[in-house]
């Protein structure tokens, strides 16, 4: 049986690729690996992962209720990566609405590398 391809659209099996990080404890090596991997983490609902490679500072403006709430209302379609440097990645997610309308999630996320691990500080939204 072939394995499950990774939500995050690189082609590699799941598990060689975002569930590394996702359920293996492994870090992330770059900020766009993390980026990756937090989209799985939405696509697979896994709030506690997204709540922990949040940057501490910002945590507060995230509650697990609401993360798992739109990763759950939500039908993850792909991912496409439109341009990254060392801590930015800029990227659309495209997603069906719980009305199973199609939406596309355009972000310019800035990353920051602390204590060897990567992690996501912001984004800016269209």
């Amino acid at each position: 049986m072939a394995a499950n391809k990774c939500f995050c659209d690189t082609g590699l099996s799941f598990e060689n690729c975002c569930g590394l990080y996702l359920e293996n404890n492994q870090k992330a090596p770059t900020a766009l690996a993390l980026m990756r991997s937090r989209y799985s983490a939405y696509a697979t609902h896994n709030g506690d992962y997204l709540l922990e490679t949040t940057y501490i500072s910002e945590r507060k403006y995230y509650s697990k209720a609401e993360i798992l709430k739109w990763a759950a209302a939500n039908k993850w379609q792909k991912l496409e990566i439109l341009s990254f440097t060392e801590n930015t990645v800029e990227f659309k997610a495209y997603f069906l609405d719980s009305n199973n309308k199609p939406q596309i999630h355009y972000e310019f996320s800035t990353f920051k590398l602390e204590n060897n691990a990567w992690f996501y500080v912001d984004g800016k939204f269209e």
